[in-house]
């Protein structure tokens, strides 16, 4: 037996369970969104739900599925920077507590994974869990590493499965909420058809008790006189017959006996008048509850409406919903292991410390192992593996890795010729030999780079000489940048037939593969190699990025994908060390008043505010437009005034960006805005041609002669501080 309930209760606090061979994970959901998706469905739209949590965090739910079977949700805690050294998590995943979370933090830095000195839950009211950074770790990096190994992120598979029919019935959320929704409505027509059957029945006495009172049937004598109930009862159904068409149903003995009960000081103060207003009253009710009837779907989107307008405030969106970048572990985990060869035995590993360190690494890396005779393989990390003799280059193996390029020289066969070759692995299945010769017997590499960036260097050959020649070339130079990079599998380009007797380098080389195009994405607030987002540009190395926040702050950042950026961003862009901006502003240390300001954003990695050093200044506008101008509109007494246009690169010199600028004017000023230029830069200037026309008439302009400073003075009401013939000269 299950009482009735018109809300989704089910979905707005999920459920979760598990009996013989089947299990239930129904995740919770908002309450006004489960509002917003029921009226959706009456009105015939489409609609779509996602889980709401009260524990808060972020959910990336692009496979979310509809909460069906086989559905994935990512979930991710809140995780702040509280400084450069300490990390705060505010909000945890769902399922997840303080004290587990804080565990699986330890558990992950206990193993090496993250480099912090110590996790303090500080939880009490609030969930407040601080990690405090090593020195010199980066607080990004930890980030994506506290989701990639602990459970600051979590992934939740959804199943529901209800019962529906006495069967249990893997359905979608949506599916949910419309049968919820179908049911609400039904139970909503019975409500109203209750209510309107209560009406009826108190109409109807109230059409029998006007009738009793108004033929004062109770003062006839076969009433007064009857000898029992019996005769009572007769009688009155004997004096109503006449009046039983006009009655909405039939009448009851016990409607009868209702009537007797009726107090003598009732009768005595019935009012005909009042009795119709309450007759009227009911009929008008009734006809409301019958036009509602007839339009059921109407009256629920109505229901769903009073209900999020009564409750929705209470009820806001705890869980952030945003697509997540996916976080390689190999590129966040920190190298807390050391890689080791030795050579001469065959074997490396992070335990052979006494032998060659090859470079620092994870124990969740692989290593790439390129040998002598051609072959290569990618193997996992370990304490000690034996992976061969002859070993010509090993490193960290990083996948999908494009840019490193490997330079390679080599001999097909034991005597056959030598081919030159440029090519990259991205991905190679573990533990499976690959080579990169043609595979013929004795075939054996020469010359071998490993370049990370591209880099393609000048070689020289120098070949065993012919006895049957006397005068011969021996020596070749080949340039890498004129060989085309292409895939492991390549044969090459042919670089000799003769013996080579050795390969030397002559000297290195620049990138082959230009600059590297970076997208930034607002849903996530990274940069992206992968066209996701708004394109920054193309960048080389030494090239930077500018953030511009919208408190002022400003800072420059390189384009590595595992930065951090923060969600106020006013500007993001490629820096240019001479791009002009013009900022706009009410500045507090000078009453307030309207200055305007030329400058370069500077190269600093900390960040500085252009906009003042008093957090009561106001920034009206900052824009790069090379010639800008601006409309001044005047409030108050001062609205009569005419609008000022201002040339800004006229008006104000470009200075250092902590410069307080200039003042605009002293009036009350209602608005300043940006308009549209008058001219644009050109790529050559060219000197404007001569034109003495109008001479004669130069001396009717008032203003002639004059500077543009002392018209705008003028104009917007500022005092001159020195003579028109030294006003634009350096004040002393």
């Amino acid at each position: 037996m299950a009482l009735p309930v018109k809300f989704p209760m089910l979905l707005a606090q999920g459920a979760e369970g598990i009996a013989v061979g089947l299990s239930s994970k129904v995740l919770p959901h908002n309450f006004n969104e489960l509002c917003d998706a029921a009226m959706s469905y009456l009105k015939g739209e489409q609609f779509a739900l996602f889980p709401d949590f009260p524990t808060g965090g972020a959910i990336d739910v692009a496979r979310y599925n509809d909460g069906q079977r086989g559905g994935i949700v990512r979930v991710r805690a809140k995780i702040e920077k509280l400084d450069n050294k300490t990390l705060v998590i505010r909000e945890v995943p769902f399922t997840k507590t303080a004290a587990s979370l804080q565990e699986s933090i330890t558990k992950a830095i206990e193993k090496g994974k993250i480099k912090a000195r110590r996790v303090i839950d500080m939880t009490a009211r609030e969930v407040e869990i601080q990690v405090q950074l090593a020195p010199g770790i980066s607080s990004d990096k930890t980030i994506d590493a506290l989701y990639a190994f602990t459970d600051c992120e979590i992934t939740i598979s959804p199943n529901c499965c209800v019962i529906e029919d006495n069967k249990p019935a893997f359905l979608t959320v949506s599916d949910v909420l419309r049968h919820n929704v179908d049911r609400t409505m039904g139970l909503l027509r019975q409500e109203l058809l209750i209510r309107k059957g209560e009406l009826e029945e108190q109409l109807f006495f109230a059409s029998l008790e006007r009738i009793f009172i108004e033929e004062r049937m109770y003062k006839e004598r076969k009433f007064e006189q009857a000898p029992d109930q019996e005769a009572v009862l007769t009688f009155l159904d004997e004096k109503f017959a006449p009046f039983k068409e006009k009655l909405i149903r039939d009448i009851r003995p016990e409607d009868y006996l209702r009537l007797l009960e009726i107090k003598m000081q009732r009768i005595l103060k019935y009012n005909k008048e009042k009795a119709d207003q309450l007759m009227a009253k009911i009929k008008a009710e009734i006809k409301d509850i019958k036009h509602s009837l007839a339009h059921m779907t109407e009256v629920t989107i109505a229901w769903y409406s009073h209900l999020k307008e009564t409750y929705g405030k209470d009820h806001p969106r705890l869980t952030e919903i945003r697509n997540f970048d996916t976080i390689e572990a190999a590129t966040v985990v920190e190298a807390n292991e050391k890689l080791y060869i030795n050579r001469q035995d065959g074997f490396i590993g992070t335990g052979l410390k006494k032998d060659e360190f090859v470079c620092n690494c994870s124990d969740i890396d692989d290593v790439i192992i390129f040998y002598r005779d051609g072959k290569y393989k990618i193997i996992k990390v370990a304490d000690k593996i034996f992976v061969g003799k002859n070993i010509l280059w090993l490193q960290v193996f990083k996948k999908n890795d494009s840019r490193t390029i490997y330079n390679v020289v080599y001999r097909d066969g034991k005597t056959g010729p030598y081919f030159i070759k440029r090519f990259n692995v991205t991905s190679m299945t573990r533990d499976r030999e690959y080579d990169l010769t043609q595979g013929k017997p004795g075939s054996r590499v020469v010359y071998f780079t490993a370049n990370p960036n591209g880099e393609a260097e000048i070689i020289k050959v120098t070949l065993d000489p012919d006895p049957k020649k006397k005068r011969q070339n021996i020596f070749i130079e080949k340039d890498f940048s004129e060989i085309a990079i292409k895939g492991r599998t390549a044969k090459g380009n042919l670089l000799s037939k003769r013996s080579v007797h050795r390969v030397t380098l002559k000297s290195h080389g620049r990138s082959t593969l230009g600059g590297r195009k970076v997208w930034f994405d607002p849903d996530v607030n990274r940069i992206n190699y992968e066209e996701h987002g708004r394109l920054l540009g193309e960048f080389n190395d030494g090239d930077s990025i500018l953030v511009v926040l919208n408190n002022g702050d400003f800072y420059i950042s390189d384009f590595d994908v595992n930065n951090h950026y923060e969600k106020d961003i006013k500007i993001i862009e490629k820096w240019r060390q001479d791009k002009v901006w013009t900022a706009v502003l009410f500045d507090a240390d000078n009453e307030g008043y309207p200055y305007i300001k030329r400058f370069n954003m500077e190269a600093t990695r900390r960040p500085q505010n252009y906009i003042s050093d008093n957090p009561n200044s106001k920034l009206v506008l900052l824009t790069d437009t090379v010639y800008p101008r601006i409309r001044m509109t005047f409030a108050g007494a001062d609205a009569m005034r005419p609008p000022v246009e201002i040339d800004a690169e006229s008006f104000i010199a470009v200075k250092g960006f902590k410069a307080k600028g200039k003042r605009l004017t002293t009036w009350a000023v209602d608005e300043i805005v940006e308009i549209e230029p008058t001219r644009w830069p050109e790529p050559e200037e060219e000197d404007a041609p001569e034109n003495d026309e109008n001479d004669e008439h130069e001396d009717l302009d008032p203003d002639a002669g004059k500077s543009q400073q002392q018209v705008i003075d003028k104009m917007t009401g500022q005092l001159s501080l020195f003579p028109d013939d030294d006003y634009d000269k350096p004040k002393a």
